[in-house]
């Protein structure tokens, strides 16, 4: 029996694909984009507790009230702070599922949906399943917004707009001023905004994050998307928010409840109560340090550093002064010959073009980047 193709996307990610490829091959696996240190103890004993507690039936539609009001609490502790209503938020089962379903609820059939790329592999899919078709927009050569090029792209039947910032997998980091910019583009239109901001509290060397729903004039329009896997580093735990304006909310949760309708009971507790004894600036402080480890030991390495991830899990590196072949070429080479898995930056653009970077996760145990660098020294004979 014949079945048509929902979507254009690879039938294997990238990141399944070049993992599978480090199995293969023995290889330091630094491509997929998840820790393999051990959680907070305190959140592996939370969990336990929640079960314990008898949440293990089906939590509320909107999520687990406790977890809900910790999260305004939260938002609003921020440096900048957020302000939100129980209205604003519902739990998701994963950042991956609040895209798709704000997407569900807004777009229509033949709707345009712009994608600033290079962008993560999800978004495309999810437009093209919902009916709708993705615009692309290149960003500049430092990854910031072409805002003339964004503007060029809009036409009559562009219904939203997907940002990631922190960029994935850039670690750029929007400021204040782009949103304003974003704001004075879309302020006559009926565009929403869809904001993938899963690394929001992972910011390194004093920069400040900005939502889309900071702003005054975005916050009535947007989807802001966020992830507790990224955020607590237990990203199979698949739990993430999002927050929106109380009309966009109900919309929202309309698709929500024939989708899902509720999260991981047990989950939703661990991660309420562990939200009153998370402390984001050491959090950062941890990240920002592997990051700085990563870079310290990779520095006698031929490639080139353009500039240090602002934010998240990665670091992307240019290596063309090493090699004329394209970026998934080198990314298979490296893992084959050096043992070292990394993810080819082209496998964020729809063409797949050659970019001559490719990106590193530092979200690892020492030991595991220690192993990871001593392979490619070996290899290059460093």
């Amino acid at each position: 029996m014949f079945l048509p193709k929902k979507h254009t996307g690879s039938e294997n990610t990238i990141f399944s694909e070049m993992t599978a490829l480090a199995l293969k091959n023995e290889a330091v696996n630094l491509s997929q984009g998840f820790p393999d240190y051990e959680i907070d103890e305190r959140l592996k004993k939370l969990l336990c507790e929640g079960t314990e507690k008898n949440f293990n039936q089906y939590a509320p539609l909107a999520g687990n009230p406790l977890l809900i009001e910790n999260l305004m609490e939260f938002n609003q502790q921020r440096k900048t702070p957020i302000s939100v209503t129980k209205e604003n938020i519902t739990i998701s089962p994963g950042a991956t599922y609040g895209i798709f379903t704000a997407l569900a609820s807004v777009i229509t059939f033949g709707d345009e949906v712009i994608v600033l790329e290079p962008n993560y592999d999800c978004y495309v899919p999810a437009i093209e399943m919902n009916g709708g078709k993705p615009v692309f927009v290149s960003l500049n050569a430092d990854f910031e917004v072409n805002f003339e090029a964004l503007k060029k792209a809009l036409t009559d039947k562009t219904k939203a707009i997907i940002v990631n910032s922190p960029h994935n997998p850039s670690g750029k980091v929007w400021k204040k001023e782009d949103w304003d910019q974003l704001s004075d583009l879309v302020e006559n239109t009926g565009i929403i905004i869809i904001s993938d901001e899963v690394y929001d509290v992972l910011m390194y060397d004093d920069r400040e994050f900005y939502s889309a729903f900071h702003h005054p004039k975005l916050r009535e329009r947007c989807f802001s998307i966020f992830s507790f896997g990224k955020m607590f580093h237990v990203t199979g735990w698949k739990v993430g928010y999002v927050v929106a304006s109380p009309q966009l909310s109900h919309a929202y949760r309309m698709v929500h409840q024939y989708l899902s309708f509720s999260v991981n009971s047990p989950a939703q507790y661990a991660l309420a109560k562990y939200l009153e004894v998370f402390d984001l600036a050491e959090n950062c402080k941890i990240m920002q340090q592997k990051r700085d480890f990563f870079l310290h030991e990779i520095k006698d390495l031929p490639f080139v550093l353009n500039e240090k991830a602002e934010a998240g899990y990665f670091q992307i590196l240019n290596f063309e002064n090493m090699s004329g072949l394209s970026d998934k070429d080198f990314s298979v080479w490296l893992t084959e010959e050096a043992k070292v898995a990394t993810i080819p930056v082209s496998a964020f653009n729809h063409d797949e073009k050659n970019t001559g970077y490719v990106r590193f996760c530092f979200a690892k145990k020492e030991e595991t980047i220690l192993k990871g660098v001593e392979n490619l020294k070996r290899f290059f004979k460093i």
